[in-house]
């Protein structure tokens, strides 16, 4: 069971690093939004699975607050940003 979470472990954090190139290497702002959104979803899934490891439930408001937030900042990020060529 162990070497099942050790694996759970080493993907998000490898799908974290190249999330993280992208924020950083990403040509537009949207990539970069885009990049962000998954960043957050990988850290709401971190929180998860060691909220499944450990049995402990107090982290599942925070899960829910973590994803409230990040919808509401995209869908306003997406409203309000201005487009790349106009800069």
């Amino acid at each position: 069971m162990t070497v099942m979470w050790f694996f759970i472990a080493i993907a998000l954090l490898i799908s974290a690093v190249l999330v993280m190139a992208r924020i950083l290497l990403g040509p537009t702002t949207l990539d970069r939004l885009v990049a962000l959104d998954a960043l957050i979803a990988l850290c709401m899934c971190g929180l998860a699975a060691w909220t499944a490891y450990s049995g402990d439930t107090t982290v599942v408001p925070g899960i829910v607050a973590l994803s409230l937030v990040s919808f509401v900042g995209s869908v306003a990020i997406a409203r309000f940003r201005v487009r790349d060529d106009q800069a």
